[in-house]
């Protein structure tokens, strides 16, 4: 698979586009007036306690407060909290000794909205049982789950009103939601994250060769400080001790410089502000899979040549700048496939077709046929359809940076060998999606009930806002309904004017036409029961069901 990435950088918003075989695969945004806070360090006051959804509210500085649960709270400076962090870190070395497999890995016991450091880019090694992998897997993690419940104390006990902690941004404020918070720190570099208030190593399970991860274990373990664990990340992979060295260090003397800061910062202020988008998209998405980086605006190109050549010098001559006259994402032919991923509908390469629908609580995916009506039978034509559907389902996920709750209406198919096959097409394409997701058995009517990861706005959110016409609803009431409106409301206005013999409305051209045609024996009785006639008159400047009404000018 070719792979590239493209980064078109103003003075209003820096844009990121990774590009699979040509095809636009993951877009990032972020507008220069308010920059991402994902990853940002705040130190901030406890505004409110809620013992009764275990949860706290924490002033960081924003408009809106961000929110904490109680699962994730660490390192509260009282004694009550230290102890359950004691407990919690003894199950922990009970369980695994040498390796971390981090709770926030458990998938598919985990809520959606659980936080993870960076696992959106890393998936954690977790060794296999002779029962087999995933089976040993669940077990651990019912295990660690059980013992974290037991000893976790409620928030209250923990937290109160007034009270200064230090937080990180584990997601976007999103519509009407602040930041979702967790005080569980990660600071990630090139090579590793820096976790200082866990004190366990885990491998990154994209690295194959058990003796490269025997290697990179022991590293690590050595290099390590007293406090603090770290995330050995894909990009890894075969460097020298001396680049994991240079990692560690660094990432420990931010820490340090993290937390000096926050000794003399007031509350609600920030203490660590992660990379602009294009430096942690080099950081995060550029390495050895990636054949070429294009960059159009040549100061933010200079940071990434100084960045690649410090950390990934191996990859310099892949970095190039983009100065031709033409824009960078219309040469590329990004703009419209920026555009349609904005489309409810989306054609499949066979005829058939997906829509699209996000709402407040779920994303709701429809599968059809659409003019595709196959070559053999109805069973085969179905199956066909909903195996390509299950492939682009999970590339309009990405693209669209779709998350929460997720129902894939496939057509229904009456062979269970058939449901089979499409459960696997979709578990097999959400491989190549790095955010974390839990998918359920397909049903006998079709319905596949899904969760994906979601830490930052849909790309309908990032680049839409509510119609003014529709507040939202995607539908406008048709000609003939506003018409009957304004022919209510005409009535409306007149009772409360005093008598005349003419009025004049205006009203927008269609629904003038559709008054003048359709409407012309409602518009009589409406001038019978009033007393006075009514003139319409056009004007473009009104919306559809608007209007204006005005007593006719006295004649000179």
């Amino acid at each position: 698979m070719k792979r590239e990435i493209l980064i078109n950088a103003s003075a209003l918003e820096v844009r990121v586009a990774l590009l699979e075989d040509g095809g636009l695969a993951e877009f990032y945004l972020e507008r220069n007036q308010r920059g991402g806070l994902a990853g940002n360090i705040y130190k901030g006051k406890v505004t409110r306690v809620l013992p009764g959804m275990q949860a706290a509210f924490v002033d960081i500085g924003l408009e809106k407060a961000g929110f904490l649960h109680v699962s994730d709270f660490h390192g509260a400076s009282d004694g009550l909290a230290a102890a359950a962090e004691e407990i919690d870190e003894e199950v922990e070395t009970d369980l695994v000794e040498e390796d971390l497999a981090p709770v926030a890995d458990e998938t598919l016991e985990e809520p959606d909205d659980s936080i993870e450091p960076e696992t959106d880019l890393e998936s954690l090694e977790e060794e296999p049982s002779a029962e087999g992998e995933a089976p040993q897997k669940r077990r651990r993690g019912r295990r660690r789950r059980a013992n974290h419940q037991r000893s976790r104390l409620p928030i209250e006990q923990q937290l109160k009103r007034g009270q200064e902690i230090i937080v990180q941004v584990a997601k976007e404020p999103m519509g009407t939601k602040g930041a979702r918070l967790t005080s569980f720190i990660s600071l990630p570099g090139r090579h590793l994250v820096y976790m200082p208030t866990s004190g366990k190593i885990g491998i990154s399970r994209r690295i194959e060769s058990a003796e490269e991860r025997a290697r990179l274990r022991s590293a690590v373990k050595e290099l390590a400080p007293p406090q603090g664990g770290f995330i050995v990340r894909t990009a890894c992979e075969g460097v020298s001790k001396r680049d994991i060295q240079r990692d560690v260090a660094f990432l420990t003397k931010l820490w340090s410089t993290i937390n000096k800061r926050a000794d003399s910062s007031r509350p609600a202020s920030l203490l660590y502000d992660d990379l602009e988008v294009s430096l942690r998209i080099v950081r995060d998405l550029f390495s050895s899979e990636v054949e070429r980086l294009r960059c159009d605006d040549a100061t933010t190109y200079g940071k990434i040549v100084q960045f690649v050549q410090t950390y990934m010098p191996r990859l310099r001559n892949r970095v190039s700048f983009y100065d031709a006259s033409e824009p960078i994402f219309d040469h590329y032919q990004i703009e419209d496939q920026i555009n349609r991923a904005l489309d409810r509908k989306v054609w499949l390469k066979s005829g058939g077709y997906l829509v699209i629908d996000q709402a407040e609580a779920l994303t709701a995916i429809d599968v059809n046929t659409g003019r595709f009506v196959g070559k053999t039978n109805q069973d085969e034509t179905v199956l066909r359809t909903n195996l390509e559907a299950a492939d682009e389902v999970v590339k309009q996920l990405r693209l669209r940076n779709i998350g929460g709750i997720i129902i894939v209406d496939f057509i229904d198919m009456t062979r269970d060998a058939d449901r089979k096959k499409v459960s696997e097409a979709l578990s097999q394409a959400l491989k190549k999606d790095k955010a974390r997701s839990s998918v359920l058995k397909i049903s006998e009517l079709g319905l596949v009930q899904m969760t994906r990861k979601r830490t930052r706005e849909s790309l309908e959110e990032m680049l839409t806002e509510q119609c003014p016409h529709c507040e939202g609803r995607r539908v406008v009431k048709s000609v003939p309904t506003l018409a009957a409106d304004v022919i209510r409301g005409i009535q409306r206005t007149a009772a409360r004017r005093p008598a005349t013999d003419m009025l004049v409305v205006k009203v927008n051209p269609a629904v003038a036409r559709f008054l003048y045609d359709a409407g012309s024996k409602e518009l009589e009785r409406a001038e019978r029961l009033i007393g006075a006639k009514i003139v319409l008159r056009s004007s473009d400047a009104l919306a559809t069901g608007a209007f204006e009404v005005a007593p006719a000018p006295a004649a000179a």
